[in-house]
C-alpha cells in the first residue's frame, strides 16, 4: 500500500493566531477538515514530491476557537495559507501534542505573507505584517531551539535504531553460520568456528563500545560503569584469551561461549529498539529480562574454561608477560594474574552481576503476580 505523502508545513504563531502555510504548487481538489482540535487537508498539488495527492493532520496543541469564521484560509499560486484563532490568547510551546515532531512540519522563521495581498506592507488584518523574531525575541529563541532540539532527537533515535539492528544482524548472522556448519558437520564443525565467525564478532565487539559513550552524549540513561565493565571483560577474553592463542580457537568450548552471547544479543537488541519506539511486547520484555539467568552462569563457565586452560600456553609463550631487567623496571606475568582472577575475583564478579541483573529484572517485571496481569 502506497502512504500519501505530507506536503512541507511552516508554521508561526501570535499570542491569538496560529498561522500556517502549506507548501503546495497548483493546488487542485483540496478537502479542509478543520475543528477545535485537529486539522486534516487532504489535495493535489506539486510539493516535494512532485505532482501528486498530499495528505497531512495536526492534532493542536491547545484549542482552536470554535467560530468558523475567524479562521480565514488564503490560496496563492504556490501555497495555501491559514490564520487559525486560538480559543484563548496565549502562546503555545509547540503546535502539536505530540513532542516528535513529523519531518515535514517546520517552524517559520520568517514573518511572511501571502504573494496576492494588495498592500505590500499589510497583513490578514490589515495591519503591519507580522514579526515574530523582533516582536517576541525570547519566544523565538525558544522556538528556534526546539526546532533544532527536534533535528537532534530525530538524529538520536535513527542512530540508535541502526546501531541496534546492525548489532542484531551481526550476532543472528553469526548464529545462522554456526548453525548451518552443525547441520553439514556436525561436532567436527567446532573446531572452524572462530575462524569462520570471528571477523564478524570482533568487529561487533569492539563497536559495543559506542554503548558506553551513550551516556555520556545523552543517548541513553544510567551510568557507563556496568556497560564498561561488561563490555571490556568480553572484549578481555575474546581478544586476549581466544584471539592471541590459535590453539585455544579451535577449542569446543569457544564455540559454546560464542553461542551463549550471540543468544544474548539477538534478544537484547531488538528489546532496545522496542523500546525506543515506546512499544511494550511483553514476551520480549519478559525474555529479555529472564533469558539472562541460565545463560550468564553458562558464559561465566566457558570463560572460566577458557582462562584456565590457556594458562600453561601463556607460561609456555610468555605472551604479554613483562620481565625484569626492563627500561621501566617493572615485571608482569600474566599467568599469576589469570590464576588470581579464577580463584578470587571470578565469584565476587559473577555475584555482582547476577545482583545488578536481578535487580534491574525486579524493577522490570515486578512481583510475579503483577507481571502475569501485564503478560495476559
Amino acid at each position: 500500500m502506497v502512504q500519501t505523502p505530507s506536503p512541507f508545513v511552516y508554521w508561526a504563531q501570535d499570542a491569538d493566531n496560529i498561522y500556517l502555510k502549506v507548501d503546495l504548487k497548483d493546488i487542485e481538489d483540496e478537502d479542509i477538515q478543520l475543528d477545535k482540535s485537529s486539522m486534516t487537508m487532504t489535495a493535489k498539488g506539486v510539493g516535494a514530491h512532485g505532482p501528486s495527492k498530499y495528505k497531512f493532520t495536526l492534532h493542536f496543541f491547545n484549542d482552536l476557537a470554535s467560530d468558523d469564521q475567524v479562521h480565514v484560509i488564503k490560496t496563492s499560486p504556490r501555497a495555501i495559507e491559514f490564520t487559525l484563532k486560538k480559543a484563548s490568547s496565549s502562546w503555545w510551546s509547540r503546535l502539536i501534542k505530540h513532542q516528535q515532531k513529523p519531518a515535514w512540519l517546520k517552524i517559520d522563521f520568517e514573518r511572511w505573507k501571502s504573494e496576492d495581498d494588495d498592500q505590500s506592507d499589510s497583513n490578514i488584518d490589515g495591519n503591519s505584517p507580522r514579526d515574530v523574531m523582533g516582536d517576541y525575541p525570547e519566544l523565538f529563541e525558544k522556538l528556534k531551539k526546539d526546532e533544532f532540539g527536534y533535528v537532534k532527537e530525530d538524529f538520536k533515535k535513527v542512530y540508535l535504531v541502526f546501531y541496534n539492528l546492525t548489532q542484531f544482524i551481526f550476532y543472528t548472522y553469526i548464529l545462522v553460520v554456526i548453525g548451518i556448519r552443525w547441520m553439514k558437520e556436525g561436532a567436527d564443525s567446532t573446531p572452524g568456528t572462530y575462524e569462520a565467525v570471528g571477523a564478524v564478532l570482533k568487529f561487533a565487539q569492539l563497536i559495543q563500545y559506542l554503548e558506553v559513550m551513550h551516556p555520556f552524549f545523552g543517548y541513553t540513561k544510567g551510568s557507563p560503569l556496568f556497560p564498561f565493565l561488561q563490555v571490556t571483560g568480553r572484549a578481555i577474553v575474546l581478544f586476549v584469551m581466544i584471539e592471541a592463542e590459535s590453539r585455544m580457537q579451535t577449542k569446543p568450548v569457544v564455540t559454546y561461549l560464542i553461542i551463549v552471547w550471540s543468544i544474548i544479543e539477538i534478544i537484547r537488541y531488538p528489546y532496545y529498539i522496542a523500546e525506543l519506539y515506546k512499544k511494550n511486547i511483553g514476551f520480549l520484555t519478559w525474555l529479555r529480562y529472564t533469558i539472562w539467568i541460565p545463560l550468564y552462569p553458562l558464559g561465566i563457565l566457558c570463560e572460566f574454561v577458557i582462562i584456565l586452560r590457556n594458562i600453561p600456553y601463556f607460561e609456555e609463550t610468555e605472551r604479554f608477560t613483562i620481565s625484569m631487567p626492563n627500561p621501566w623496571n617493572v615485571t608482569f606475568h600474566l599467568p599469576s594474574l589469570m590464576r588470581t582472577y579464577l580463584l578470587f575475583l571470578l565469584l565476587p564478579g559473577m555475584y555482582a552481576m547476577m545482583t545488578h541483573m536481578y535487580k534491574v529484572r525486579a524493577k522490570k517485571l515486578g512481583h510475579s503476580r503483577e507481571w502475569k496481569k501485564k503478560f495476559s
